[in-house]
């Protein structure tokens, strides 16, 4: 069968259709927006990309379109799909179909950790050598793919509450089923689709239906929102953890680096390389996911251990001189503030820059625009980036800024600035670059400038 994946470079598009490729189908697939990690997958797997969504990519007909939900009527690929009669399908219910069925579904949900809990469910499951599929909105470091079908009944899903498609408005995650479930948390986001937390809590209250009696709801207490969704209704066993929940936390190194799980008698110490409260949760988490499907928490917590990370999560990129740069996806204050934290608690005295684009529809909106300068106080200096389009000026983010901030429009200019202040720096310099999308390359701009630049 031929599939055409519309939307193809996005992190979910692109991982189903290396799902598809390893079911034995031709894959193509056409977008507008191609950068790494995922372009660089989609080549190796043999999959066709073509720039643009032009009707003559679908030009002789496939068997089927796979249609992503950033599409749109009026976009000229999705017009002649309609008007040709080409028969079409959304990527969480293609998946659903074609991937999902009959098999046990670890899905984790929730509005920030769900690439690198995902990631880490998908390790401890491959550490203990159950092979399990998976399709995640990233690259975890310890597979080097975001998607593969596996070998057993086991598959992790990334389950995100962004609609599914132009025709189907409904989240994607409620396609799934997933029999063991992970709500990380719950805040508000994806201001373009949702009114309020409310309509959002409505869509996880949806995904709660879908998890049958046997299945299981994994959640860290003291959730409001989430404790709200539950008090819906909630058909499943359900457990939570925290200082004052069943299964309790102790972290026992203050960045995070060291932390005990204590659950029914048994005790499991994870020493691994992340940082931040946020990971700890994350990291509980996933090993009572992965207890869920048969793996102890002691042998979960070896598979932490050797946990490598996800790229563009706090992904390390290089150093040159005092200078260390981080690429990470952070595209909500809370977000920005977890991950601003723990690299504070893991480096002390030395001086954290945060260069953030506000690119997702969220914060071009200007959804969050009060609490964002707030999120950066772990920071000492900030450099706000000044997308092109966006209808609201963050030079109001920078003047309640609690730490020295700018405001630039320009990439170039941006790179040079860093590099005159910190090429020279007497003590170290952590450079963390925060945006959703590829932020044209600055990551590399400012390795490369601070490498070219001449030494004292």
């Amino acid at each position: 069968m031929h599939i055409h994946v519309l939307g193809i470079c996005g992190t979910f598009m692109g991982s189903l259709a290396q799902l598809a490729r390893a079911l034995g189908h031709r894959v193509t697939g056409s977008d507008q927006n191609v950068y790494p990690p995922m372009s660089d997958q989609l080549a190796a797997a043999g999959i066709e990309v073509m720039n643009g969504y032009l009707p003559e990519h679908l030009q002789p007909a496939p068997d089927l379109v796979v249609i992503g939900n950033a599409l749109r009527r009026g976009n000229p690929a999705v017009e002649y799909v309609l008007d040709h009669d080409l028969p079409y399908v959304s990527g969480p219910q293609w998946l659903a179909e074609q991937v999902l069925a009959g098999r046990h579904v670890v899905a984790v949900a929730g509005t920030h950790g769900k690439t690198t809990t995902s990631s880490m469910v998908a390790w401890i499951l491959e550490h203990a050598g159950l092979t399990p599929g998976f399709l995640i909105g990233g690259v975890p470091d310890n597979f080097h793919v975001s998607a593969r079908l596996g070998e057993g009944p086991l598959f992790v899903v990334e389950s995100d509450e962004y609609d599914t498609a132009f025709f189907d408005k409904r989240s994607k995650f409620v396609h799934y089923h997933p029999r063991t479930l992970v709500l990380n948390n719950l805040e508000f986001d994806h201001a373009d689709i949702f009114a309020d937390l409310a309509a959002i809590q409505t869509q996880f209250h949806h995904l709660m239906r879908t998890v049958p009696s046997r299945g299981r709801v994994i959640l860290p207490a003291g959730e409001p929102a989430l404790e709200q969704v539950l008090e819906m209704g909630c058909w499943s066993e359900v457990e939570r953890f925290g200082a004052e929940a069943p299964i309790t936390v102790t972290r026992e190194a203050e960045d995070g680096s060291l932390f005990s799980v204590h659950s029914d008698g048994e005790t499991a110490q994870v020493r691994w390389t992340l940082t931040g409260d946020h990971n700890v949760s994350n990291g509980v988490a996933a090993l009572l996911a992965a207890r869920h499907c048969g793996v102890s928490l002691t042998d979960g917590a070896a598979a932490l251990s050797v946990f490598a990370g996800v790229k563009r999560r706090m992904e390390n990129l290089g150093s040159v001189g005092p200078v260390t740069v981080f690429d990470d996806f952070a595209h909500h204050p809370t977000a920005i503030a977890t991950t601003l934290a723990g690299l504070r608690r893991r480096v002390g005295d030395d001086t954290v820059v945060a260069v953030i684009e506000p690119r997702s529809n969220t914060m071009r909106l200007g959804t969050h625009r009060e609490q964002l300068s707030d999120a950066v106080a772990e920071a000492d200096h900030v450099v706000w980036y000044q997308p092109p389009g966006m209808d609201w000026s963050l030079e109001s983010v920078v003047a309640a800024s609690p730490v020295a901030a700018e405001v630039s429009g320009d990439l170039d200019q941006l790179v040079n600035t860093l590099v005159e202040r910190y090429r020279h720096s007497a003590k170290p310099v952590q450079v963390v670059i925060m945006s959703n999308g590829g932020f044209g390359g600055v990551h590399r701009k400012l390795l490369a400038a601070l490498q070219a630049a001449p030494s004292a």
